[in-house]
């Protein structure tokens, strides 16, 4: 029995009717590296051979009585795989927008709470013989980093799978710890609220000296707080549904502006990321005045703490720049933003102050209080932010997963009532992979947003070829 910690129990309470927590990936592979025939028999002993390397997959929640306390992780008795893993044939004629639709109709359904929370789809019928995988887990399990670490687990460096040594001893749930069990571990917890009260305030307060220091030391005439982002059709109710889509752009073109303009690669896919979301707001005549804000998760997860799970994750607050319609002045001061972001969040380091505050929540108090505020649309009024756009390093190189050589892989994050639009970044060889969430409410038209990403790193690329630097 393991208790959520950190900012691990938020995603758990941020979970309405209509915001789903849980992150997703949509792998597709080429059957036709197998050493064998592809079958979903062979999919199926491969993943059940290897759960044991993936812990998650056997763990379910359970919720202290009466919400004294955040719940725990715990064996699964019942577990079983076949509640998890699915057989899926994708509709005529099996191309991208086909695979988009299939993964949106999954993706507005929430996971499956007295189970252990994940799911994964095979899904045959995509033109040209390939295969897809749709793996969704919550977002109380795994963050971005750790995510990525869990798939790896499922994938091998060569078409034939290796030989995985099953589990020493072997794999036997705990049982499902009584009720007076967890209230006696939540009340010896309630005791110590009143200290973790005080830390928590005490982190807030070095918190905001830090931030203070930096910026004189920065010399900059104030602080960029995380709220009062523009006002846009991506603040509006989610609602149940979602929307999919997906984009594939080449990492050498995304590099050659980046070594033009002497920015990052994260800093390139802001600024596609600000350049599409203005041509998309324009054709619907909503584009505001001022820039938005990109709500940026970035990962504090320690060498020694890779190959853990949960989320060890902080946020930067980064302008987008998209009042500017020059696409190179929107570069350069995204890249400006970013750089004081990011050392703003090293001063403050918003991930211990968060995990400090979630520490001393009482989830009988929290659960019904960010259900209120979703109904009250907090968010969409204090505005930290109007999109989430998250960046993780993929492996650099070929992946198979029984056998079918991996060629895609597209991840996607959650949205909430005020952020409804999450564009998930991977790379993997020499390309990036773009999926984006949204709901029918706050993006009409994913698909077409997802094309202007790739317009966008054209019409940097066209200016960088032509004047770099």
């Amino acid at each position: 029995m393991r208790r959520l910690g950190g900012l691990d129990p938020m995603f758990f309470y941020l979970e309405t009717p209509t915001t789903h927590m849980h992150s997703a990936y949509v792998c597709i592979f080429d059957p036709s590296t197998a050493p064998e025939d592809y079958s979903f028999a062979t999919v199926r002993a491969l993943l059940e051979q290897r759960l044991h390397l993936l812990p998650p997959f056997r763990r379910r929640l359970v919720e202290v009585p009466l919400g004294l306390d955040h719940p725990r992780w715990v064996e699964d008795p019942d577990f079983n795989l076949d509640n998890h893993l699915h057989r899926a044939i994708i509709a005529s004629p099996g191309g991208e927008s086909e695979l988009a639709e299939f993964t949106a109709t999954v993706l507005s359904q929430p996971l499956d709470r007295s189970r252990p929370p994940w799911e994964m789809y095979v899904i045959e019928g995509l033109q040209g013989g390939l295969v897809a995988s749709l793996t969704k887990v919550h977002h109380a399990a795994i963050d971005g980093v750790s995510g990525e670490e869990l798939i790896v687990n499922l994938l091998d460096l060569a078409p034939e799978p290796v030989a995985v040594d099953p589990p020493d001893p072997p794999w036997e749930p705990e049982g499902l710890p009584s009720d007076l069990k967890l209230v006696g571990d939540a009340l010896v917890k309630l005791c110590g609220r009143p200290a973790l009260t005080t830390r928590a305030a005490w982190h807030t307060a070095r918190a905001g000296a830090s931030l203070l220091g930096h910026a004189r030391r920065a010399g900059l005439s104030a602080v960029s707080l995380p709220m009062g982002a523009p006002r846009t059709t991506l603040g509006a109710p989610v609602g149940p549904q979602r929307r999919v889509a997906f984009a594939q752009v080449s990492l050498d073109e995304v590099k050659a502006v980046k070594h033009a303009f002497g920015v990052t690669v994260n800093d390139v896919v802001l600024a596609m990321c600000s350049g599409a979301l203005r041509h998309h707001l324009a054709t619907l005549d909503e584009q505001p005045k001022e820039s938005m804000v990109a709500i940026v998760p970035l990962s504090v997860r320690a060498e020694q703490e890779r190959g853990t799970l949960g989320n060890r994750e902080s946020f930067m607050f980064v302008s987008l720049a998209s009042a500017f319609d020059d696409p190179v002045q929107r570069l350069r001061a995204i890249a400006h933003a970013t750089q004081v972001a990011k050392a703003q969040e090293h001063a403050a380091r918003l991930d211990v102050v968060g995990s400090a505050w979630v520490e001393t929540a009482v989830p009988a108090l929290v659960a019904p209080a960010v259900r209120l505020a979703s109904r009250l649309g907090v968010v969409d009024r204090v505005r930290p932010g109007n999109l989430i756009v998250s960046n993780v390093v993929g492996p650099p190189v070929p992946l198979y997963f029984a056998g079918a050589r991996l060629v895609a892989a597209y991840p996607m994050g959650p949205i909430t009532d005020g952020i409804g639009l999450n564009i998930t970044v991977q790379s993997y060889l020499g390309s990036l992979y773009f999926g984006l969430m949204a709901s029918p409410n706050t993006v009409p038209g994913v698909g077409n947003l997802a094309h202007g990403l790739t317009d966008a790193l054209h019409e940097l690329a066209k200016v960088a070829a032509v004047s770099p630097g």
